[in-house]
């Protein structure tokens, strides 16, 4: 019997292999699934999660945080602000407020040393200052009962404005507004999710299936993710991206999947031969589309940054449980449910798993595209390059107060605070580390840098300094100008460290002297991010490029999709400055405009976008390629492969566009960035990229899009081989 007619599917790849494994055995696959969710969630719950520490960073101000916290070990301090419009600080009744609140701060058991701090200089504000027994990195889990005292004394006192800020209290608001904002997110992105799916698929248990599998991954990911944190500690987006990522990617690959396997069945296949034809072809688009992920998270560990880190270790374990999810339980699934995963279907969709699957809108786009490559090619890719245009303007903005909504009270409190105590919120300190730091040398040396800083007009009063107990370490706590990364503060940071430190407390012999506290902090994290940018960049396009060669064995598909994720990028970027920057629809998608875009954002975006954006690349070269080597001709394989894929492509990339966008209504504006440049990313890739541009090259590439050299020839065939008759030859390193 000819292969072509055969109703047999020969099963080659990891992918297919599990496939025919889990539908052979569907209790031990599904059964076995549910335990792992269950257990890692568990597990997580019981080990705990380590949070990235905010105070330690990078370059000289880590290596100063570090000699502060081993020569101090300090507990984390914290300050009550105590403010009247009209009373002032020697009134009886703001007397009696001070009062009351350090006796009600003093009652709590985790707060010690409360004493009345500093007056401002209007007399209008003080501070009751305390510290938070115990570890300072894990101050924030005890600093809620000290918040509730403050919210009780507030009401106590309704003719003053109280409230509290320091490292525990703000790590601890951030915390909040993270997960209230993930709480939002999952409540808006779950019923659009499956109201998507129900369009597409037509029938519940079809659509319910995705929606099932990414969510079964995102909670697994959920625990597994506190495994690891003791290693590299978890920063507080982590859990956001957990759930953005692994919902996209989850949904689209079983769609991927169950599509497919729909496909084959109304072609005429049995229930096992359509399960096995997905698990040989989408299987292995998923197998290869879920390693881009992986490769491309995998730049930022060279970053060297913690934050960096956390957030590519939480994007690779979910889109690693996904791929599982997505080999394992979802045949084993679809091999027990057969046409059964039809059943509550809703009447008024098309079910587009039945007939050929080719959805005429996009099918008419390509055939216009087909007709005039050319002309299609250079209107898209020019359509690109003015999206991206916008991008050359990119302005980065560090993450300082400004990068937290305005409406957290800690928020509020610090501005207030600035306000007061001008620089107090967040000082630069000066530590010293020398054999004696009570020497009559060093003292004065301490005292000539002191006064310089008041001198330069860019610090205030007071400014403190702490010896510790072995008199080895000293702590200079200087107050300086701006909200801590604009131009005041940058000026006051660049001052002390290249000019006033090395001339006086750093000239001393055996002496080890810098200048750390949030603007260093933010001043070094930016520049080794800078340093560190281009071996990222380079890293995810070599591996990147390398996969897709190995996978389609063909430089010009591997070139090509690099080049098309590029110009993808690039159009998102143009995208985020029009929006952020120059407020270009703020207004209608409710944006506040921005001074620049979050420091964070345009490499996450790189690097997510660059693996999310070959799921739909993969999906449909596979099915080009594979329409190619039965005998099809070029034109007609590009044909056949978009118009066969574009249906499950238009519903996953709906899904993935709505579920970012969901992000984007949040209130952390990384949040917001992120989720509109992801958003509007995938809609650039998945209509002007995938059904445009890719189709027109394709056309005018013609044989040369499978080009590999002879010296490439021993890499191995990895496409689904189902009944196909021979490959064409493609051109080779002879006949070019």
């Amino acid at each position: 019997m000819s292969t072509r007619t055969s109703n047999s599917t020969q099963i080659r790849g990891l992918a297919a292999r599990m496939g025919r494994w889990s539908a052979a055995h569907w209790k031990t696959a599904t059964f076995g699934w549910l335990a792992f969710v269950l257990v890692a969630f568990a597990l997580g719950g019981l080990v705990g999660t380590k949070n990235v520490d905010n105070n330690t960073g990078s370059g000289e101000s880590g290596q100063m945080q570090k000699i502060l916290d081993t020569g101090f070990k300090q507990p984390a301090g914290e300050s009550i602000l105590i403010e009247s419009r009209s009373a002032r600080a020697g009134d009886p009744a703001f007397r009696a407020a001070i009062a009351d609140v350090a006796a009600r701060i003093s009652k709590v058991p985790a707060a010690q040393d409360v004493h009345r701090g500093a007056i401002s200089k209007n007399g209008h504000a003080a501070l009751v200052e305390f510290q938070i027994r115990g570890d300072r990195t894990k101050a924030a889990d005890k600093v809620q009962p000290v918040l509730d005292v403050v919210a009780s004394a507030r009401q106590a006192h309704p003719g003053f404005w109280l409230g509290e800020f320091g490292d525990a209290s703000a790590e601890k608001g951030v915390l909040t507004a993270y997960n209230n904002d993930l709480g939002k997110a999952g409540m808006l992105s779950l019923p659009v999710t499956l109201i998507i799916l129900v369009l597409a698929f037509g029938a519940l248990v079809a659509a319910g299936i995705p929606l099932l599998l990414a969510l079964t991954a995102v909670f697994a990911t959920f625990g597994l993710i506190a495994l690891p944190s003791h290693l590299v500690p978890v920063a507080p987006e982590a859990q956001a991206m957990v759930l953005l990522v692994g919902l996209a990617v989850g949904v689209d690959y079983s769609m991927f999947y169950l599509k497919r396997e729909r496909q084959e069945r109304a072609a005429g296949r049995s229930p096992q031969a359509a399960l096995e034809a997905a698990a040989a072809t989408s299987g292995r688009s998923v197998l290869i589309s879920g390693l881009t992920v992986i490769i491309a998270m995998a730049g930022m560990f060279l970053t060297g940054d913690a934050t960096f880190a956390s957030l590519a270790l939480a994007t690779i374990l979910v889109v690693a449980v996904a791929v599982l999810g997505s080999l394992t339980v979802l045949p084993a699934l679809l091999s027990r449910l057969g046409d059964r995963v039809d059943r509550l279907r809703i009447p008024f969709p098309r079910r587009p798993g039945r007939g050929d699957g080719e959805a005429r809108f996009w099918g008419a786009i390509v055939d216009r595209v087909l007709r005039r490559p050319a002309l299609s090619a250079t209107l898209a890719a020019g359509l690109l390059l003015v999206f991206a245009t916008p991008a050359l303007q990119l302005h980065l903005a560090p993450q300082g107060a400004e990068s937290f909504p305005k409406s957290l009270q800690v928020i509020k409190t610090y501005h207030r605070v600035q306000k007061a105590f001008p620089g107090s919120a967040l000082p630069a300190n000066v530590v010293v580390n020398a054999p004696n730091v009570n020497s009559p040398a060093m003292r004065a040396a301490i005292g000539k840098l002191e006064q310089r800083v008041l001198a330069s007009g860019r610090a205030f009063k007071p400014i403190t300094t702490v010896i510790n107990r072995q008199g080895t370490v000293a702590d200079i706590t200087i107050p300086i100008g701006g909200n801590g990364t604009d131009a005041s503060s940058n000026a006051a940071f660049h001052l002390l460290r290249d000019t006033l430190v090395p001339q006086t407390v750093g000239a001393l012999p055996n002496t080890e002297a810098g200048v750390t506290g949030m603007t260093a902090a933010w001043h070094d994290s930016a520049a080794a991010l800078k340093s560190n940018l281009l071996p990222v960049v380079a890293f995810v396009l070599a591996l990147a490029f390398g996969l897709m060669l190995f996978a389609f064995r063909s430089i010009v598909v591997a070139a090509k999709a690099v080049l098309l994720n590029l110009l993808s990028v690039g159009a998102a970027y143009g995208v985020l400055v029009l929006v952020f920057q120059h407020g270009t629809g703020a207004g209608l998608l409710g944006i506040g405009k921005a001074d620049g875009i979050e420091a964070v954002v345009p490499l996450l975006l790189f690097v997510i976008l660059f693996g999310l954006s070959m799921d739909y690349h993969v999906f449909i070269i596979s099915r080009i390629r594979e329409t190619f080597d039965r005998g099809a001709t070029m034109d007609d394989a590009v044909r056949h492969g978009i118009k066969s894929t574009a249906g499950v492509v238009t519903s996953a990339a709906i899904v993935m566009v709505c579920v970012f966008a969901v992000f984007g209504t949040l209130s952390v504006p990384f949040f917001k960035q992120f989720g509109v440049g992801l958003a509007a990313a995938v809609l650039i890739d998945a209509t002007v990229v995938r059904a445009v541009l890719l189709p027109a090259t394709m056309k005018l590439l013609g044989d040369w899009n499978w080009y590999l050299p002879r010296w490439l020839e021993w890499l191995p065939r990895l496409h689904a081989d189902e009944g196909a008759t021979a490959p064409k030859a493609a051109p080779s390193a002879v006949s070019a």
